[in-house]
């Protein structure tokens, strides 16, 4: 399935919770946070929240341990196992940063198995102190998109894998997976034989339902790691087999036998807010 990009959104999509969320709540420092979030962009309050955590004697050890703890559906680490043993090239396009992916991946013994991560650069300073940085540094200039929040537009790393995959000259598809409003934004950019995988009843459904013509690639809406399992795997083998289809026409000059694809699985029609 080398013809096959996989990409994962990953709070709450991957795991269960967003995981800045998810250590600030479990170290205590949740209200803290709460008042200082009017004040600055999400990405600038996280590194100022480590800072706070540094100063209140927590440890990056402390930080590690609450992120090995962080809830995942049971069904999700199969699943990405075996979309990696299709042959399907497995990537992550985060608004979180790369220390907290890598800690859990890792934890979860999943950091082998995704072959790009793009995602907020961040690192642990000579005194101990995470420091996290903004994908986009939008303190020098904006990336343009008024749909997306300053440090990332995700729309615009698809635009850069699109990009690499026409200048190899490779006919792959994408299957995006996301659930937040960020995730609208790249899922615009897909194509008519992609699919998008939006978490119902989660802010990129509902941005969606609003108007679904605006989307080209086929909609297959999941609602937990079950569901995600069933569906992903799913449209992994029906691209196979059209692929298998396609080479075989080819392979016996078929070009003028029409070969049915086989059917996809059913998308959802998702209702149109009028």
């Amino acid at each position: 399935m080398a013809g096959t990009i996989v990409v994962f959104d990953f709070d709450k999509t991957i795991i269960e919770c967003d995981s800045d969320n998810w250590v600030l709540d479990e170290l205590g420092f949740t209200d803290l946070f709460n008042q200082l979030l009017p004040t600055m962009p999400w990405n600038s309050l996280m590194d100022r929240m480590m800072k706070e955590l540094h100063e209140h004697g927590k440890t990056i050890e402390e930080i590690v341990e609450v992120l090995k703890r962080t809830p995942i559906h049971p069904r999700v680490v199969p699943t990405i196992k075996a979309a990696h043993a299709l042959g399907c090239d497995l990537r992550i396009v985060s608004d979180a940063n790369m220390f907290f992916i890598e800690t859990i991946l890792e934890h979860l013994g999943l950091r082998e198995y995704f072959s790009q991560i793009n995602t907020n650069p961040s690192f642990v300073d000579e005194e101990g102190r995470l420091r996290i940085f903004p994908y986009h540094d939008f303190h020098n200039s904006s990336h343009g998109c008024p749909r997306c929040p300053p440090n990332m537009c995700k729309s615009q790393i698809i635009e850069k894998i699109q990009a690499a995959i026409f200048t190899e000259g490779k006919n792959k598809r994408m299957i995006y997976l996301g659930d937040g409003a960020g995730d609208y934004c790249p899922s615009l950019k897909l194509n008519e034989g992609d699919f998008v995988m939006p978490r119902k009843n989660f802010p990129v459904w509902d941005l969606i339902c609003q108007n679904p013509m605006l989307i080209k690639a086929k909609i297959h809406e999941w609602s937990d790691g079950a569901e995600l399992e069933k569906i992903l795997l799913s449209l992994i083998e029906t691209i196979s087999m059209q692929e298998k289809a396609s080479l075989f026409a080819a392979d016996y000059n078929l070009a003028s036998v029409s070969v049915p694809p086989p059917a996809l699985p059913k998308a959802f029609q998702v209702p149109v807010q009028l």
